[in-house]
């Protein structure tokens, strides 16, 4: 299955680094590391339940974000919409 980081995701993910950087040495890389983690299991099982329309999502581990992705089956691709905090609204994403 081919597994894409949209853009706008790969900004999310950039500026969740940075913030943990500035509050803790290393703790950036620690969240990269829960976001790589996350999507390894969204490769092995892409299937997790459907939260909004056709967006699927699934919690890190270790940090309060969600990985936001659609699966297209027909394509066999997985594309990663958004990371965000959970404490921000869906629908600021709603639009990518």
């Amino acid at each position: 299955m081919v597994f894409k980081v949209n853009p706008q995701a790969k900004i999310d993910i950039q500026d969740q680094i940075h913030f943990y950087n500035d509050k803790q040495k290393g703790l950036g890389k620690r969240f990269h590391n829960d976001v790589k983690s996350t999507f390894k299991t969204i490769r092995k099982n892409p299937f997790f339940q459907i939260r909004y329309k056709d967006v699927r999502c699934l919690p890190l581990k270790k940090f309060p974000a969600m990985v936001h992705y659609t699966l297209d089956e027909n394509k066999n691709q997985i594309t990663v919409r958004a990371v965000f905090h959970t404490s921000q609204s869906p629908q600021k994403w709603s639009k990518r």
